[in-house]
């Protein structure tokens, strides 16, 4: 039987990231709606056909966004919250963008994108996609939600595709995986109780793309590498019953990610669907367990190329593994492990990385070579690519041995590492008891995370900085005065606790890891982290220490323009992990430990030039949580052992915050405790301070500072909105230990947004001042 090749998703921002610039041109009104379109019907276009002349069997259709595929199958289903003036018919575009934005009309003063608007709506709530730095938009359903076919997107890209020749496998995500991963705000009601009502719009799309020529869909479940309750699997059989006889010509590629099936084994078996796609590069050991239980006729989907981490597969041992299955006279398929949405896209594009480190890498392009080559190998033998198959081994064992990847210094001060070591030197209440006199800040004091926008002025600088057409010394003076005007502002609006701006900054992470050893930059490698914003993670690839101060410069600087306190900004290391394509020939918990210790240098040179509050962000932490609840307590007890290894060497006198967005942790809010910082703040405003829920039962011991505002939207919020946030939060936090300040750094925000932002929750913070 011919082995075949599939991708489950193919990363949409293009090449260049030309989707990005299409959108905000789009948003700024500098273009139409058919100027967008068009751009997305070109990227999909070269994207089905690189992949078909790549040697792709399956390609998806579908699996393109103009902004998140959880946001297209709500509009998919017609799950519009009514709060976006939505009153049933195909959701258009301003709708859409709407809930990912936020909208709000112009007389109020905001950016809100192309058009007028008559609502002012908050986007959408936005959270982690499973265990990944993407983010997507939380379905909304409510009590009385009718569903209806709103959006025949899934329809239309397979007919284009069908219309440029190209015979695609539609991607939809699940009904199950939606509704779990749904909120409402009615009280007390379960978004999965409206399956019986959503499986009708799921049928619809079926049998419309049986009509269209489709014979396969696929339809992604990862909610099955979850620990499921009977509701759930409950809701699985009754989906897929469903589902199977709606349009018998089609056939149903199941397909899971992230993880293994383990205890839901059986019940993915059991579904009748046509094809099953497993994971196993996360969960290698699930093949065995699949194999000697799956019906004979169930095509097999295996995940065998990682489709979220960047280092090139050991065909050798991967063939090893594959080849006995030639015997069980099984269909198999040979795909990613997941949508390559989570990988750059090509590697050839990279002229600047050291080879050697090269040598060892494949993006989503070559990921595909890969496949092709590994089903080359077992169709025809390896005698067909033995080439491929040796260049693959040696790249393999260069990156074992070689000397770039192991540092014996760094060896010894691991094992140098003692437990004391992750330890402040007093508890929180003798730390505030020096930290108050020293800050002599007013109650609800106020500050930012960090960051302001980094301006098309800005990056251009940067740019030409780059290019070598501004000099050191002229870009330095333009970051001076940019950095003395931001802090000049703070001081006029009146701000506690300021920030020098970050204007120096390229991104949160890439900053750190440029000036630590170990890491690897990309020019081209963009990841899209949400919408329009798009990353360039590390790739750490060794040992990890750090040469010299980052940061103690810039913040001298700043601080010596003002007399209030200026935060010294750090990226803790659990996010510079979290947030770096991570080496897979160590433990993370290794990785960690090692970058731990080299921020922990930075925490000791900031206070020795006189920084009295540090900051030290921990955005990622929540998002390396495991998706099972059984390995939570490992990774937690490392990612804050981490966290403490980092902060714990300052004394008592500096206050250390931590920072940490979209982090849904009234779950884990004992280990947050743990870190033992003095200072947290957390992104409640999209959630209207439903985070702080878990002050209720935890006596959170230290200062929290809850997001009163929601930086992912162009929206202004009103004073009284701001205040409103606060007296929530007081109802549950004690005044002594509340901060104010917006959910999460300002870098992507223009400015004019931000000043009347800032200046609103000023105002907000001395309103609630004035009624203590």
């Amino acid at each position: 039987m011919t082995i075949t090749v599939a991708t489950l998703g193919f990363p949409r921002i293009g090449p260049r990231r030309e989707l990005k610039t299409a959108l905000e041109r789009y948003w700024s009104g500098k273009s139409d709606p058919a100027a967008l379109l068009a751009v997305a019907a070109d990227l999909r276009a070269r994207t089905w056909a690189r992949q078909r002349d790549l040697g792709v069997d399956h390609i998806p259709s579908n699996d393109f966004s103009l902004y998140d595929h959880v946001l297209d199958t709500s509009a998919m289903v017609g799950a519009v919250p009514v709060t976006y003036g939505w009153t049933g018919g195909p959701v258009a575009l301003d709708t859409y963008f709407a809930m990912a934005r936020g909208a709000q009309s112009e007389a109020d003063g905001a950016d809100c994108g192309h058009h007028h608007h008559a609502i002012d709506a908050p986007a959408a709530e936005m959270t982690k996609w499973f265990d990944t730095n993407y983010h997507y938009l939380v379905p909304e359903v409510s009590a009385d939600q009718d569903f209806e076919l709103a959006s025949t997107k899934a329809l239309d890209e397979f007919a284009e595709a069908k219309a440029q020749g190209i015979h695609t496998r539609p991607v939809l995500l699940g009904p199950v995986t939606f509704l779990k991963l749904a909120k409402s705000k009615d009280e007390g009601f379960d978004p999965r109780s409206k399956l019986d009502a959503l499986l009708p719009v799921y049928a619809k799309v079926l049998n419309r793309l049986e009509q269209l020529g489709a014979d396969w869909v696929q339809i992604d479940e990862p909610c099955l590498v979850l620990d499921l309750d009977g509701v759930d699997r409950a809701a699985l059989h009754t989906a897929y019953r469903v589902l199977a006889r709606t349009a018998p010509g089609v056939k149903l590629m199941l397909t899971t990610y992230f993880g293994g099936l383990e205890d839901n084994l059986e019940t993915a078996l059991a579904l009748p669907v046509a094809g099953l796609h497993i994971d196993l590069v996360r969960a290698p050991d699930q093949l065995d367990r699949v194999l000697a239980n799956a019906p004979t006729g169930l095509v097999l989907s295996l995940g065998v190329v990682d489709g979220r981490n960047v280092w090139r597969a050991d065909m050798e041992k991967l063939l090893t593994r594959l080849e006995p299955l030639l015997a069980t006279d099984r269909q198999i398929v040979l795909a990613p492990s997941c949508s390559l949405l989570h990988t750059p896209i090509d590697l050839a594009q990279e002229k600047a990385i050291d080879p050697d480190v090269v040598s060892w890498l494949a993006f989503a392009v070559q990921k595909i070579e890969e496949l092709v080559i590994l089903a080359g190998a077992l169709n025809q033998g390896r005698a067909a690519v033995a080439g491929a198959v040796a260049a693959s081994t040696a790249a393999a064992t260069a990156r074992r041995t070689s000397p770039k990847i192991h540092d014996l210094a760094v060896a010894s001060r691991m094992a140098a590492v003692t437990p004391e070591m992750a330890r402040r030197a007093s508890t929180f209440g003798r730390r505030r008891a020096v930290q108050i006199p020293r800050l002599n800040l007013p109650a609800f004091p106020t500050t930012t995370i960090g960051s302001f926008p980094q301006t098309e002025y800005v990056r251009k600088a940067r740019a030409a900085h780059d290019k070598g057409d501004l000099t050191d010394a002229a870009y330095e003076a333009f970051l001076r005065a940019q950095t003395a005007r931001a802090v000049a502002w703070q001081e006029e609006i009146g701000l506690d606790v300021l920030v020098h701006g970050e204007f120096e900054r390229n991104d949160m992470v890439q900053y750190f890891g440029e000036q630590l050893s170990g890491f690897a930059f990309t020019k081209y490698a963009w990841v899209q982290s949400y919408g329009s914003r798009c990353v360039r993670p590390p790739i750490l690839y060794g040992d990890v220490w750090r040469p010299r101060p980052m940061t103690v410069a810039w913040w001298r600087y700043a601080q010596g323009l003002t007399s209030r306190p200026m935060k010294g900004m750090l990226t803790g290391p659990v996010t510079i992990l979290n947030w770096s394509f991570v080496r897979d020939d160590v433990s993370r918990e290794l990785a960690c430990r090692q970058i731990a210790l080299a921020i922990r240098d930075e925490v000791t040179d900031l206070e020795a030039a006189g920084a009295a509050v540090i900051q030290i962000d921990e955005a990622a932490l929540r998002e390396g949580l495991p998706l099972r609840r059984a390995d939570w307590d490992n990774y937690l007890r490392w990612a804050v052992e981490g966290f403490r290894l980092t902060a714990s060497g300052a004394a008592d006198h500096t206050q250390i915050h931590t920072h940490m967005c979209y982090s849904e942790f009234n779950d884990i809010i004992a280990a947050i405790g743990a870190m033992d910082a003095d200072v947290i703040s957390i992104e409640t405003a999209r959630s209207k301070m439903e985070l702080l829920d878990a002050f209720a039962s935890y006596a959170y011991p230290a200062e929290i500072g809850p997001g009163v505002y929601d930086i992912h939207s162009p929206r202004v919020p009103s004073v009284a909105e701001m205040a409103d946030l606060l007296r929530a939060a007081q109802s549950r936090l004690s005044i002594g230990q509340l901060w104010v300040n917006p959910d999460c750094g300002l870098k992507t925000r223009k400015w004019p947004e931000t000043r009347a932002a800032l200046v609103n929750m000023v105002q907000a913070a001395r309103q609630v001042r004035g009624g203590v």
